[in-house]
């Protein structure tokens, strides 16, 4: 008898009363794997918490975690749910967020290709999708690179996909520095950068696994065009950037190995180390030449 993958799916969700029916049904519905649903909501007023916990009363395959805290961003929400969910009997555990549309064979899809190339984790590209109609594919999938992890994720969250031995690991690392993790914005960066510091080899599949929906409440969009360029690059000016790349390099790097003093100076990321290393900090080579350039001009 062929035993069927279990696996959690870990999904954070505030005031997503208006898409969160269609992703739900979108993830109980995956081909050939067994699946439960733990969702924890962000304190919310728009219903959402009472359609869920009226889900679970009638749904063997959705837990709700206990309500009423705020998080404030989807990050501390899923710090939550990695620490108090309990996963260990599940095969593999993913991340999901509330507004987008899984592929039916996204996770068994993720499994088959974690066994293949024997990884520990799984992200892939996602296909961005507006009201209007409009689509377009955000490519994640560039080669990886010596330093890609200290400057960013490995893609959207909503695509990541861990084996349960090492996520375990991460829940140990996730509790034991709790307090300074709560600082970090991002969790899907936290998340790929601790994997790769470990020397845990991680998947990014160039085959969309999902339909990833963009709307006025994103908390991070599908970061293309003018504008996103231009709110990054606003973001680089702030301090924002280089403040989040030494908090979580600073978190998942040991000091032993003398990292820590290449990439940064007392005013920052490095300017010699950008310039030697400039490609290999980041997958795509355009974002690896803009990062170098906005750092050796000291624009961060």
């Amino acid at each position: 008898m062929i035993t069927r993958p279990r696996i959690a799916v870990l999904m954070a969700s505030y005031n997503g009363i208006r898409w969160i029916a269609e992703q739900v049904d979108s993830i109980c519905n995956q081909v050939d794997v067994d699946v439960h649903l733990y969702v924890s909501v962000d304190l919310s007023t728009d219903g959402t918490y009472q359609w869920l916990d009226e889900l679970s009363r009638t749904s063997a395959t959705v837990s709700i975690l206990p309500y009423g805290e705020v998080f404030g961003g989807a990050a501390k929400n899923f710090y939550r749910l990695i620490r108090d969910v309990d996963f260990g009997n599940y095969d593999y555990v993913a991340l999901a967020d509330q507004d987008d549309i899984w592929f039916q064979y996204k996770l068994i899809n993720a499994v088959d290709s974690l066994l293949k190339n024997h990884c520990s984790a799984y992200s892939s590209n996602v296909i961005a999708f507006w009201e209007n109609g409009s689509e377009i594919i955000i490519e994640k999938s560039q080669p990886q690179q010596k330093y890609d992890y200290l400057f960013e994720a490995a893609g959207p969250g909503c695509t990541y996909v861990m084996a349960t031995a090492d996520l375990l690991k991460f829940k140990d690392f996730l509790v034991e520095h709790w307090l300074q993790v709560q600082s970090i914005k991002l969790h899907d960066w936290l998340i790929y950068a601790w994997y790769r510091s470990q020397q845990n080899l991680w998947f990014i599949d160039p085959m969309p696994s999902m339909r990833y929906r963009q709307h006025e409440s994103n908390q991070v969009g599908a970061n293309k065009g003018f504008s996103a360029m231009r709110s990054r690059l606003l973001l680089i000016k702030s301090g924002w950037y280089s403040g989040e790349v030494l908090k979580i390099a600073s978190l998942v790097t040991p000091s032993s190995n003398g990292l820590l003093l290449d990439v940064f100076s007392e005013s920052g990321i490095n300017k010699y180390f950008a310039i030697k290393n400039f490609l290999t900090l980041r997958r795509k080579l355009t974002d690896s030449i803009f990062l170098a350039v906005v750092i050796v001009l000291g624009i961060y």
